[in-house]
């Protein structure tokens, strides 16, 4: 059968929620219901990627991981093999905060919200797959990922290029992330996405070659590290959620339908009223992704599920 892949990036404000409200039970939560709904009807999984804290503007006090209740662990438990948690970055500023990173920086953080998901909803519910937050990540941070345990880490695709000092393609604020502490694997590459920023971009270790990415685009397949026990795979092949409206989906997944695999990405806080650019079809987007693929054959997996495809 073929499979799909969905995931969703900056996830934190629903644990935050859980927290301080405390519902009877876990999906009685909005976010957590329209998952669960998912789940139930469409036999969709996903994998939450965690920042370890809130950024300080968000509310008037931070919320880190080690703040998440226990009281749900027995829920997340019985969930975990459809609802899964993974490393994605400390918070969502500075962009690109592991493009030049040293070793110690990405491990701290790693294990850091390692051991809260371990504490708060157990070790079944941690996911070995990672998306690093706005994707590049250096060298020596794919080394403490996989010295954390990941298998598998999200890639970027392209021609990459070298830059000049000051390369006037960037938007200021990507500079700043680009040229400090600069490595040797730091390059520049193309893509083609809606959002204009990000159309000439960078990347780093976790980059692959079109002609490298295009053997396992479409397909339940990784490329392996040749000095880490690491796989990368360009995750998100398909429409990155909130980047489409409602009515767009069943066109953007048409010229995919038949694929061997399709992976769906989304973010979190579109689905909060109080976020500046909240996004009302957010779980109808969610449910219609859902019921193109199904009705198309697809069956979801996990990160546990993928890991182990791509090993075999």
């Amino acid at each position: 059968m073929k499979k799909a892949y969905f995931y969703i990036d900056d996830v934190i404000w629903c644990l935050r929620d859980v927290t301080q409200k405390r519902p009877a039970s876990l999906f009685d939560d909005p976010f957590f219901s329209m998952l669960k709904n998912a789940h139930d009807e469409y036999g969709m999984t996903v994998q939450l990627n965690l920042f370890y804290r809130t950024d300080f503007f968000y509310g008037s006090r931070e919320f880190t991981l080690k703040d998440v209740t226990d009281a749900y662990r027995s829920e997340f438990d019985e969930a975990s093999d459809w609802l899964k948690f993974g490393f994605h970055a400390k918070q969502e500023y500075p962009a690109f905060p592991y493009v030049n990173a040293e070793y110690e920086d990405v491990k701290m953080d790693c294990d850091a919200i390692f051991g809260e998901v371990r504490r708060f909803a157990g070790d079944k519910s941690i996911s070995y797959v990672v998306v690093p937050h706005v994707l590049p990540i250096s060298k020596e941070g794919v080394r403490a990922l996989c010295d954390c345990g990941v298998k598998l880490v999200n890639a970027s695709a392209g021609d990459a290029f070298e830059f000049e000092e000051e390369p006037d393609v960037l938007p200021v604020w990507y500079k700043m992330r680009l040229l400090h502490n600069r490595k040797p694997e730091t390059k520049l590459y193309r893509k083609k996405t809606r959002m204009i920023e990000h159309q000439t971009t960078i990347c780093a270790y976790n980059h692959l070659d079109l002609e490298t990415y295009a053997t396992v685009r479409y397909k339940l397949a990784g490329i392996r590290d040749k000095e880490f026990d690491i796989y990368y795979k360009g995750l998100c092949n398909g429409p990155c959620l909130n980047l489409y409206g409602l009515s767009e989906l069943e066109d953007e997944y048409a010229p995919l339908i038949g694929k061997d695999y399709i992976g769906s990405g989304l973010h979190e806080q579109y689905f909060y009223p109080d976020y500046f650019a909240y996004q009302p079809e957010y779980a109808d987007k969610i449910y219609k992704m859902c019921e193109i693929l199904k009705r198309n054959g697809y069956e979801f997996i996990t990160g546990d599920d993928m890991i182990e495809a791509i090993a075999e």
